[in-house]
C-alpha cells in the first residue's frame, strides 16, 4: 500500500541506488508499522531541479498510502529527510515531502483494490 517516489538532482551509482531504496522501504514500513512486503519505493533517475534559485543537491518525495494519518508526518518527515541527508548528502532544508493518504477504493492492487 504505501508508495515512496524520490525525485532528485543527485546522481548515485547502481550499488547506491540500490541501498537507498532497500533502506527506505524498510524505514517507510516502519514508521507506518505496516509489512514491508506491502511497501513500494521508486527511485527516479537524476534530473535538472531547482529549489530557492540554486541547483545545489534536492530532492522531492511523495509517499502515499491508506490510511496515513497526519499525526504520523511530522516523524515520517524526520525520518525522510535525515535519510536523504544520510543517503544522498541533502541537507534537511532542501527537501520538500508531499503526503497523502489514499482511499482504500481507490488503490488497486492483485485485480482488485484495498
Amino acid at each position: 500500500m504505501p508508495y515512496l517516489k524520490i525525485q532528485s538532482n543527485v546522481s548515485i551509482d547502481e550499488i547506491e541506488a540500490s541501498r537507498l531504496l532497500a533502506e527506505a522501504s524498510k524505514l517507510v514500513a516502519q514508521e507506518l508499522g505496516k509489512p514491508e512486503n506491502y511497501v513500494m519505493v521508486a527511485l527516479e533517475p537524476p534530473q535538472p531541479m531547482l529549489f530557492a534559485g540554486s541547483s545545489d543537491p534536492l530532492a522531492y518525495l511523495e509517499l502515499k498510502s491508506i490510511g496515513l494519518p497526519q499525526s504520523k508526518t511530522p516523524a515520517l518527515s524526520a525520518a525522510l529527510c535525515k535519510l536523504m541527508e544520510e543517503q544522498l548528502g541533502i541537507p534537511a532544508a532542501r527537501v520538500y515531502i508531499e503526503f497523502a493518504d489514499a482511499p482504500r477504493a481507490m488503490w488497486g492492487w492483485d485485480s482488485g483494490t484495498f
